[in-house]
């Protein structure tokens, strides 16, 4: 197939186009500059100038494709509603171009708080609410598509999708705590998070992409959940800090934006997703990643 990836030269987009390349499809990645039409490039797809908020290049780039793997988003905390807009609108494109023609469509989402106080499953599906995370109504768009003739479906991805060059909630984790001098965690650091290596999502993409029927939720975590306390632990240990417990008034204090993720425990399984697509992760847990040192050589971003 010739697929057409948004996101294509992110942290998960950059292996899950080698990931497509090497199952013998074609990419053509969104590229918004060219830094990023140069990676895409290298990688040995084919480029498309764009970006998410040009409903023209993307309805010309899914137009031209035999389906869309959807993983960019705009990581803007200063502007999170606009930034949920804007990708309400991308889908929506997507939909349009792509309406009718039984072609996939496969969108990134998140498991955090999708289903509160208990381990979530791909049975639970998106309901948006005024209680809701906020891309729940991105995928319940998504899978409404089905209705359209669209073979959508959506990947929750862990909070934790770590490999080198990870750039998300743990590197954030190891910043604040050469900032603080302490690694910590909130409460008794029992909250859970999924997570999954970044080849093992990348494939766990290609499968949705070759055979997800419509309106499926699959799961894109390989470990049901990793406790914070565990992770702050091992934080501590390679920066040589002390580990202690944030009490929960304190931790946007301590944490700042970061605090309000870590109040989730969020377990998943992703067992329904295994047995659909016949999907094996096999990459390192998130503790044995974090131990190989990679997350420690410098400062991230």
């Amino acid at each position: 197939m010739r697929l057409f990836v948004t996101g294509a030269s992110g942290f998960i987009g950059s292996a899950v186009v080698p990931e497509l390349l090497r199952a013998g499809h074609q990419v053509l990645g969104l590229a918004r500059s060219n830094a990023s039409a140069e990676a895409i490039a290298a990688a040995g797809a084919e480029v498309h100038r764009g970006t998410l908020d040009d409903p023209d290049s993307l309805h010309a780039g899914a137009s031209a494709a035999d389906g869309v793997v959807h993983l960019a988003f705009i990581h803007d905390f200063s502007d999170y509603e606009g930034a949920i807009k804007t990708d309400l609108r991308a889908i929506e494109t997507f939909g349009d171009a792509l309406e009718g023609t039984d072609r996939p469509l496969v969108v990134a989402s998140g498991l955090l708080g999708s289903a509160p106080g208990r381990v979530a499953t791909e049975r639970d599906r998106p309901a948006p609410g005024a209680t809701a995370p906020p891309r729940e109504a991105a995928a319940q768009m998504t899978l409404s598509l089905a209705e359209r003739g669209v073979r959508s479906s959506i990947v929750r991805l862990a909070a934790s999708v770590h490999d080198e060059g990870d750039h998300g909630f743990v590197p954030r984790l190891i910043d604040i705590a050469r900032e603080k001098g302490v690694s910590g965690y909130v409460g008794d650091g029992a909250n859970l998070w999924p997570a999954a290596h970044r080849l093992d999502a990348a494939r766990l993409f290609r499968l949705a992409v070759e055979k997800a029927p419509a309106g499926s939720v699959l799961h894109g975590t390989a470990e049901e959940g990793v406790s914070l306390r565990s992770i702050a632990e091992v934080i501590g240990r390679h920066l040589d800090l002390p580990v202690v417990s944030i009490p929960d008034e304190q931790a946007e204090g301590h944490f700042g934006w970061l605090a309000r993720f870590l109040a989730v425990s969020a377990p998943a399984s992703n067992a329904l997703t295994r047995e659909l697509l016949d999907w094996h992760p096999t990459g390192p847990g998130l503790i044995e990643d974090l131990d190989r040192g990679h997350y420690f050589g410098t400062p991230a971003a």
